[in-house]
Order: C-alpha cells, then structure tokens, then sequence
C-alpha cells in the first residue's frame, strides 16, 4: 500500500489536506461514499463529528482521514477502541497506511513507540490519562471507535471521561448503532468549542433482507446453504448452544469434497492439543466453525483465518464473532432473540440486535446481505403439526399444541420485525467516581477542588446521581486524608505519595501483593507456593474453574456430613459457608485491611483469594488433564487466559530477592506450560514488552511450534516431578487401576504397593513428599532416569519409583514422556 504522508501538505489549508487524503485513497483503489465524503469535509474542517452508520460503510477510512488532517496540523491523535485485539489490529493497519514511526500502541502491560504522534489504546488508557493531566494533556485528536460502550454499565466512564476532560481535542466519535445523539452534540460542542457534525441515517452499500424462519432449524440451515447464503454466522447466546448446533450439522453435508480437501491441506500441520481442539478439528474439515469467547486464542484465530478465507460454509458461536474483525458473512441466522444478561432472560434491545444483524453482508464481499431469524421451537413444531393435519378439521382439533418451555420469555416475529424497524436506544451515561480517579486528579495538580467539582457536577448524568457522586467523592477525599495520602495545604490539595505511570492500569493490586510477600517466612516449606497464593489472590476470578472447584467440595462435604449423620436442614446451612479454595484467607484479609488504611485507594478494588495455579500444580495435573478434572472443555480459554496472566503478575510483581530456587522452577514450569498449550498470549506480551511486534495477517494459518520443551531445562524438570507425583497420589489411593492405564508396559505395581504397604501404613502425599530432596535425577543426551522416593510417616525413605524420561518423545508431545521402569526398596 501507497503510504500516506501528511508531509506533503502540512500546514496547508483544509481544501488541500481534502484532496491530498482523496487523492490517496483513489490511488489505492477506493471511491469515498457520500458519508465518508462528508464526515472527512466536516473533520479537516475542524469540526467535531458523531459518525453513527451501518456496518459496512467504512468508517475506518474515516478515520485514517482524521488522523490525516491531525497530522498534517502537527497535534498527537489517540485511536480507542474497547478491546486490545482491535487495538492491535488498527496499530498495524494505521502502520501499513503512516509507517512504522508515526504509529504506537499503549497497554496497560507496556507500550511500543509510545511517542508517535498516532497514539493506539484501549479508552481506559485515554481515560487515565486525561484524568492525569486535562488541559495540558498533548491530546489535539481523538478517534473513538465502538462509542457505544459509552452505555457499558461497568466500562461506560472511560469512553465518558475524555469527551469531559479534554476540550482542547477535536472528537470523532464512531459506532454503527449510536442512536439519538442530539444531545451529547450539543455537550460536546459546547465543552470544546466545536461545531459537532453528525453523520447518520446512511443506506448501507450493502442491503439487508430479513427473513423469519419457521421451519425446523436444520431445514433452514440447509435451505441457506443451497440458495448461495453461505458463509452463514449462526448466532446462539450460550457457548454449550453453539457447540451442540456445531455438533449436530457433522452429519449433514455442508462442504464439498473438494473444500474438505483444501481445509485438510491448510491446517495438516495446526497442533490441535486439546480435547476441544481434537473435536474443532474434525468440525473443520467438514467446513464448520466455531467461535466463542471460551476458546483458546490459537483455536479462535484458525477460524477466523479460515472464515477469511472464505473456507467455513457455516460457523456457529455466539456474538464475538466480527468485533472489530473484518470477517466476511453472508447470513446472520439467529437462533433466539433473547439472552440471558447476568441477571435475567430478556428479549434483545435495539442495539444488541443490530450489532449482530450488522455482521451480514460485507462491502467488497457481497452483494447483499441476509439476516434471519429463527421461531422458537415450540411455535415451528405447532406449526408443522397444523400442516401435517391439512384441511382435516378432525385432524386439526386433534393437534396437542406444544406449550413454551419453563422460564421462556415470550418472542415471534412482531418481535423481529419491531427490532428491524426500531433505532438503537439512546445511550446512557454511566458515570462513576473511584479513588484511582480522584489520585489521578489531584496527581494533576492546580485547582484539585475545582477540577473534581466539575467532573461531579458537569458530566452527563441527572441531578440526582450527581449529588450520589459528590457524596461518593466527599467519603473518597476524607479517607484519603485521614491515611495521609494526601494533604491540604496552603497551596491546595496534594499527593503525599508518587504514582507510577500506568497507576490503575495494571494489576492495580501489585503494590498490596509486594506488602503482603513481606510478611511470608521463605524457610516455610509451603513458601514457594504461598507466594504465588498472594499472585492469584490478585486476578481476577476464572469463574468456571471456581464454580467446578465449589461443586466438587460441595459434593465432598455432603458426602461426609451424611456418614456424620447431620440432619438436612442443618447440611443445606453448612453447605452455604462451603466455597472453593482459597489458601491464606485470613492472613491476606487481614493484611488488606491493614494496608487500605495506609493506601485506602486500594478498596476500589477486591482481593480475591483463589487456588488454580497451586491447585493444578499440587495435583499435578498437565493443562488437558485440569481441564478434563473439572469439565471445563469448553472454557479452556478462559483458564488458560487465567494461567498465562499468573505467569506474567509472578514474573513481574515477585522481587528477584525474594524468588527461591523452588519458586523460579514453579514460574518457569507454569511459563512452559502455557506456552506449549497455546503460545500466541505470551508471544503477545513479550513481544510487547521487547517492541517488536508481528502482524496477525502476516502470521500463517499454522503457527510454528512452540520451542522445544526440553530446552526448559528448569520448567521441564517441573513436569517431570508432576508425572512422577501423579504416581505417588494414585499410589496412596492404591487405585491400581489410573496406574496400569498411566503405565500399561509396566505390570508390576500391583505387587510393589502390596510389599510397601506391608511395611508402611501409608504413603505420604503432603509438601515434603513433592520436595525437590525426594526426586532423584540423572540426565542424558536422549533421556532421562529419575527415582521418586517415597515418603512414608516413619522417614525411612527406603522406597521409590524408577523411571526413563523420553526427551525426543517429550517434545513431540508437548509434555514429558515417563515410562516406570520399577516400583521397590532401596
């Protein structure tokens, strides 16, 4: 692509940067809409603008406009957008179209080309920093991409902020489904001194037709597939939906011989490692994706790289697909028009629907577009049955109607048709007051009274909830005062203490983890272990594992309480108080309340004590097994997500003093192991943290392998001990049945536990028994021989299990290869 250099044109007037960005953009093979046209007038214009038009109009074209005409002007243009994947993803496009010095990224994990005058971050970047320093921010642009989560009830402050904070920028506000806008024009307008221009009500290039279907579901599917609708997006509301439908069209057949061959050929060599990944792979190469927010990165990016390519006829998820990705969809076939919204089931407002129904039918793609809509299945089931019975009036007083489900929220297609013609609802400001904010604030300087007042009493919220904030604000400062974080001095109001740069940005809890790290004996034998307890007690929460690790304690409890003989009602109240584990509670809650007093900012935040990391490592469980333990399959995104954000909070907040032998060796191996399951969120971050940076659409559908495990000196003894430990636990059990399957060349252990056991009364699995001391090791070029001593209650130590360690067999499988070869006495 042609780069576009504002060079040529700086300084001149809005006439000539016009043409310049019109002249660029046709040398590259593009004619601007009418829309473009005007919102780029309007915006070298100076103006402000609110650019709400379909999916498909090109509004990133715009904004390349926007950043043009800042540029040619010499002020610094920040692009927002509410999730680091598409912030990403318009860093490297924004580097295809200025080069590489005139773009940066920033996260709140670290930044590259922080500097360049097009700055790419997610809002809650902006945000801080406007809150930092106001005015005087080197803020003349923003581009905000996505502005409907401005209504985002937890999120919807950061996309609030800037528009309150920085009059000295020009704003170009950009979504698809904005709705009324009439006043936040006029504010906008008003605060930066600006004429705002608003840009909507655009035909989409695109048409839409809407269909309501009430066949059976498969019927529609197949009626899709043959009439020219494929790709076809069908949208479910619940991941255990999209897979099942995924599951059910493996019978039917949706791709050519010829497609399954070309699928076959590109993704022969993508490792698929898991036991979601091995059902996604047979799902492919029939030509059926799949897409939720649970799976594996790797797995995610496979399909959308193959949807790209126009290779899936049919891909079934929920909504994540085509959040900032240009994927190309003919058909949208949604199969409810309710969801289930964290508190209730409810039917889709306005907005939701348009977003989804936004995804069919792609300029440069199609022609046009189709989004369909699926009757509920006792209404297509009815109907089937009144057409079975035909003219029959014997028939049709014979039809049992089928009722509605239990729970079921009421829709049809008056629903459909009153989402088709209805404009998303207006947006609401969902403002919010915190400590981090008001530290930023005074951290500013000048009129701190001032500066908070006016984000009190002059945001976008009713009377009402600002007096809420102001009290909110008031119970914020005095806290802050009587700990001595700040003081009011003649000058006004100051901090008493230095915050970092990215202060609330990441891992908010650090300095509370580097207090409490302190307060840990590191001669413990459980120290190692501990410490990476205060690490998770920091993150936030993998609700799938959790609620799995509750049910099984549940489970164990109500086992127990009735061997104990405790009546019902008093086990339904004890089973209240039972939860999943959280090691170091009282001493973590403890050392909280103490460190809120002295740092009280810390109480925006909740600790939350948690055992994930410690718990696979202590079951000693690789990533397929954990998963598998906990019937989580289809969440394994989300736990490997967890994983990969306990490695970099260890690596980052421990103090290199404080990291033992034995905590280095449980970082390396949690680093390893993320990284041989799935290494794309490391890659990520460390190419972040080194500022070299790969662009996704150079990246091959099948990513090289990961590095040698062996290699890992440090984390591949970890998995060695893990196998070797698995062995011990299954031993204690006597479950001789795990055993032989674990080790079915070796015949011998049924024998060997009961000569052991004629001598000890059991074998010890506690932290003494996992100790480096007990795991004896002798490497070679090509294996490995390890001896695991037993722990028994008497300390004899006198026996254990031998084994080889397969090094090359250990790197083809990702994980280490142990064949026993004798279970005896010393």
């Amino acid at each position: 692509m042609t780069l576009l250099d504002p060079t040529t044109v700086n300084g001149a007037d809005a006439d000539a940067v016009y043409l310049a960005f019109v002249e660029w953009a046709e040398s590259t093979g593009i004619r601007l809409y009418p829309a473009q046209d005007e919102a780029v007038i309007e915006i070298v214009s100076g103006q402000n603008l609110i650019l709400s038009t379909p999916t498909g109009t090109g509004k990133s074209l715009v904004a390349i406009g926007a950043h043009f005409a800042a540029l040619t002007e010499g002020r610094r243009t920040y692009y927002t957008a509410p999730i680091k994947a598409l912030v990403s993803e318009k860093f490297f496009s924004l580097v295809d179209v200025f080069g590489a010095a005139n773009v940066g990224m920033v996260t709140g994990d670290s930044a590259v080309n922080a500097d360049a005058p097009i700055v790419c971050c997610t809002a809650e970047i902006l945000a801080n920093l406007a809150l930092r320093e106001g005015a005087d921010a080197d803020v003349g642009q923003v581009v905000m991409d996505e502005f409907h989560f401005y209504g985002d009830p937890d999120r919807g402050w950061a996309w609030q902020v800037p528009l309150l904070t920085l009059p000295q920028a020009q704003f170009v506000l950009m979504s698809a489904t904005l709705g009324d806008v009439t006043e936040l024009a006029s504010d906008l307008t008003r605060r930066t001194g600006r004429e705002t221009a608003v840009v909507t009500g655009v035909e989409r290039p695109v048409p839409l037709h809407f269909f309501y279907e009430t066949t059976p579901i498969h019927e529609t599917i197949e009626d899709l597939l043959h009439t020219d609708r494929a790709p076809v997006y069908i949208v479910h509301f619940s991941q255990a939906a999209a897979m099942e439908r995924a599951q059910a069209l493996a019978s039917a057949k949706v791709a050519t011989r010829e497609q399954r061959d070309a699928i076959a050929d590109l993704i022969g060599g993508f490792r698929f490692t898991t036991a979601f990944g091995k059902t996604l792979s047979r799902l492919l190469r029939l030509g059926i994706g799949v897409h939720h927010a649970g799976m594996l990165p790797k797995y995610r990016r496979l399909v959308e790289q193959l949807a790209q390519r126009g290779m899936l006829r049919v891909i079934c998820g929920t909504d994540t697909l085509g959040v900032g990705i240009n994927v190309p969809i003919r058909t949208v076939l949604l199969t409810a028009l309710t969801k289930f919204d964290g508190q209730r089931m409810r039917q889709l407002n306005a907005r939701e629907f348009h977003q989804i129904a936004g995804r069919a039918g792609r300029a440069g793609f199609d022609t046009a577009g189709t989004v369909v809509a699926q009757a509920p299945e006792h209404e297509t089931e009815n109907l089937a049955a009144i057409r079975k019975a035909g003219d029959d009036p014997k028939k049709k007083r014979k039809i049992i109607r089928k009722k509605a489900p239990d729970g079921f929220v009421s829709w049809g297609e008056p629903s459909f048709q009153k989402l088709i013609s209805s404009e998303p609802e207006t947006l609401t400001s969902h403002m919010q007051i915190t400590s981090a904010m008001m530290l930023n604030v005074i951290a500013r300087g000048g009129d701190a009274f001032g500066n908070m007042r006016a984000l009190v009493y002059d945001n976008h919220e009713p009377r009402a909830k600002q007096r809420l904030l102001a009290l909110r604000a008031l119970g914020i400062y005095r806290t802050l005062l009587e700990s001595g974080v700040v003081e009011n001095g003649p000058d006004g109001v100051r901090l008493t203490v230095d915050l970092q740069p990215n202060f609330a940005l990441n891992q908010p809890l650090s300095p509370f983890a580097l207090a409490a790290f302190e307060l840990l004996d590191p001669d413990s034998a459980t120290f190692a272990l501990d410490m990476i307890s205060i690490v998770e007690s920091t993150l936030d929460d993998p609700r799938a594992i959790l609620s799995q690790q509750e049910f099984i304690a549940r489970g164990e409890a109500v086992a127990a309480m009735k061997a104990e003989g405790i009546e019902y009602d008093e086990r339904m109240e004890l089973l209240e108080q039972i939860t999943w584990p959280k090691p170091l509670e009282e001493l973590l809650a403890a050392a909280f309340q103490t460190f809120s007093a002295a740092q009280p900012w810390i109480r925006d935040f909740e600790l939350h004590p948690k055992s994930v990391v410690r718990d696979m490592y202590e079951r000693a469980m690789s990533f397929g097994e954990y998963v598998a333990f906990y019937k989580t399959a289809r969440s394994e995104g989300v736990v490997l997500r967890y994983l990969s954000d306990a490695y970099r909070a260890a690596s980052q907040t421990i103090p290199e003093h404080l990291k033992t032998e034995e905590l280095r060796d449980l970082i390396e191996w949690l680093g390893e192991l993320v990284r041989q399951v799935d290494s794309s969120l490391l890659d990520e971050w460390q190419e972040l943290v080194s500022g070299v940076l790969v662009d996704p659409d150079d990246e091959p559908v099948v990513p090289p392998a990961p590095k040698r495990l062996t290699a890992n000196v440090r984390a591949f003894r970890i998995l060695v001990r893990n196998e070797l430990f698995r062995r011990v636990q299954l031993a204690a059990r006597e479950d001789l049945e795990s055993l032989d399957a674990l080790d079915p060349a070796f015949d011998g252990w049924s024998d060997a536990l009961d000569a052991y056991f004629a001598e000890h009364d059991e074998i010890l699995t506690g932290a003494d028994a996992r100790g480096s001391a007990l795991l004896l090791i002798e490497q070679g070029a090509e294996q490995w021989t390890v001896r695991q001593i037993l722990d028994d209650p008497a300390g004899d130590h006198d026996w254990g299990i031998s084994a080889t360690v397969d090094l090359a067999a250990s790197d083809e499988a990702g994980e280490a290869v142990i064949h026993v070869t004798g279970v005896d006495r010393l």
